[in-house]
């Protein structure tokens, strides 16, 4: 963009953005003239996607900021005016959480007053919660809508905004692309109602013990075995860190009323947008657990869990052999799905027909155990709003598949339907619940894992993940997916592809006959899929909240081979393959 097109573009957002921090931002730009940081900022405008908003945090219309959050907010009220939605009520209602992060609470208070000016009576917690509740709140206040105002495991350089429907899920079809379309359209100034204005005139509401007990009580119910976890609770040593997110107030509640003894790492407890103790807030990252696990080690714990800043994922560490295993969030999964499943069959609760959904992206290793227990499977795209999409469709159906669980492979799990998004906090009650029931049964949550390898097969996962930043980035990652779709692999680690799947538009090439077939049924997405000769599968997927693409793989071993042997055949796939991918997007990088 040119220098009088730039400097154009920042002072209609001057004219536009009521925050003076942010405005004073891109003044201060350019007095300075600094035109290329100002050519990031305005280059294009932070795109509301499917779910939402994610950026970094500051002014310019590529930023998030005041602005962006209340134009966001606008397009989302007039969707609900034109919808029609929650008229069923007088106003109709919304509600809206937010976590710990830079701005989280002014962002949220400005979208409120927002929804308020279009009548639009709001329910804004008072002080943070996790994403979970808020999924639980739109339902149990029959809101037309709700949002959260996270960035979720992001760097504490980024700020984001998620919209939710009314069945407590992030928005999908026709409402997500009806919400963009709103968005776009907004031009001007966006009229918002003063603070004590909508107070008076309870169009703003500030909640948080109701919602709090409704919540906990929701939670405390999907406890499987409470006699046993009441019998054990006194043995079980639980450490767990919210990175200086939204968890601790849940969470300590949740497991102390159920007598569980916590210890919560007290450097990380307190909320902070700055996330002082940490490069990354998020429990994919092993160094985000380290000062847990050192806890751990001090004081006997048998579990160690950290949740991110929005309380929705949660990461494990048990202890084996006098050290602390970090466990995956595809071998979390199998272990729940393990115990959930396994349990519930066991003392005869299961549904006619239980149902257990995973991403596409995530182990099939959870199928073959949720199959083994009588569970009907379903894989869907990545983003647990389409794992709420199959709910919804299951309780539409009559004598239709119940759910009983859902999880991806980015430490997100969710059981039952109260909630319809994942749900750390529930996680957090179960795998404390599961390390109990192991224990009682004299062996460890890692020695159970290892069991299921034997009896399964041993499992095998690797990401690859490259950032792409600013302008540039984003050709760059276009620039390989389409290369993977003109120019395929024909094989990856030595081992042959055979088929090739376009989720983009619902193909499946087999390579071996030439056939192509119309044959997902899915909704459209940006990802690849290559199914190898020995059924391993690789999936090529840019992010939909960062600027980054990632690549899975997921190699499988074959049931009853001993699980030492198993990890060095199946090790050695995995880090072959591992090498060829990061080959792959070196190459398009240099060129």
């Amino acid at each position: 963009m040119n220098t009088s097109a730039l400097r154009q573009k920042a002072l209609d957002y001057i004219s536009r953005e009521q925050d003076p921090q942010f405005r004073a931002e891109v003044e201060t730009l350019l007095a300075e003239e600094q035109y290329d940081e100002l050519n990031d900022r305005f280059y294009t405008e932070i795109e509301f996607g499917t779910g939402g908003l994610r950026g970094v945090i500051g002014g310019g219309y590529n930023r998030m900021n005041s602005f962006t959050v209340q134009q966001a907010t606008e397009g989302l009220a007039r969707y609900v005016d034109r919808a029609g939605e929650g008229r069923e009520t007088e106003p109709p209602r919304a509600v809206i959480a937010y976590d710990s992060r830079r701005f989280s609470d002014t962002f949220a208070l400005q979208a409120a007053l927002v929804l308020a000016a279009h009548g639009i009576r709001t329910y804004l917690f008072s002080s943070l919660r996790p994403t979970p509740e808020l999924s639980f709140a739109v339902r149990y206040l029959g809101a037309a809508t709700g949002i959260v105002i996270t960035a979720s495991h992001n760097p504490k350089e980024y700020n984001g905004y998620k919209v939710y429907w009314n069945d407590g899920a992030q928005v999908v079809e026709p409402h997500d692309s009806g919400i963009i379309d709103e968005v776009r359209s907004v031009q001007g100034q966006i009229e918002t109602i003063p603070h004590e204005e909508a107070l008076q005139r309870s169009l703003l509401v500030m909640v948080n013990r109701e919602i709090d007990d409704a919540y906990v009580e929701a939670v405390k119910r999907l406890s499987i075995r409470p006699q046993l976890l009441s019998e054990r609770a006194r043995e079980l040593n639980v450490v767990y860190t919210p990175l200086h997110g939204s968890g601790a107030y849940l969470i300590e509640r949740v497991l102390g009323e159920l007598g569980l003894h916590v210890v919560t790492v007290p450097e990380q407890r307190e909320p902070n947008g700055e996330f002082p103790t940490i490069t990354f807030p998020n429990p994919e990252e092993p160094a985000a657990l380290d000062l847990a696990v050192r806890l751990g080690k001090e004081l006997g714990a048998q579990i160690v869990m950290g949740t991110d800043p929005d309380g929705d994922r949660i990461g494990i560490a048990v202890p084996a052999d006098g050290e602390f295993h970090l466990i995956t969030g595809n071998q979390c999964g199998v272990l729940l799905v393990d115990y959930v499943f396994g349990s519930r069959s066991e003392l005869g609760t299961l549904p006619e027909r239980p149902a257990f959904i995973k991403t596409i992206v995530t182990t099939n290793l959870q199928r073959r155990v949720a199959e083994h227990y009588g569970a009907e499977c379903y894989d869907t795209l990545t983003g647990f709003k389409h794992i709420a999409a199959l709910i919804r469709s299951f309780e539409s159906q009559p004598g239709g598949p119940q759910f009983v669980m859902g999880d991806e492979e980015s430490y997100g799990y969710l059981v039952g339907t109260e909630v319809r998004d994942k749900d750390a906090v529930a996680a957090a009650l179960l795998c404390a619940e599961m390390t109990a029931y192991h224990v009682s049964q004299g062996r460890s949550v890692l020695g159970r894992l290892h069991q299921i390898y034997e009896q399964f097969g041993y499992f095998e996962e690797s990401t690859v993940s490259r950032s792409f930043e600013g302008e540039q980035g984003q050709k760059t990652m276009d620039a390989l997916m389409q290369q993977l779709r003109d120019q395929p692999p024909r094989e990856l680690g030595g081992i042959a592809v055979v088929e090739i799947k376009d989720m983009d538009n619902g193909t499946t090439q087999d390579l071996r006959s030439g056939e192509t077939r119309a044959d997902i049924n899915l909704p459209r997405s940006n990802v690849l899929q290559f199914l190898l000769e020995d059924e391993s599968i690789i999936s090529a997927r840019p992010s939909g909240t960062e600027p980054k693409i990632k690549f899975y793989t997921s190699c499988a071993g074959v049931p009853g081979v001993a699980l030492d042997q198993a990890r060095k055949t199946v090790g050695a796939r995995v880090a072959a393959i591992r090498r060829d991918i990061e080959a792959i997007i070196e190459a398009r990088a240099a060129s």
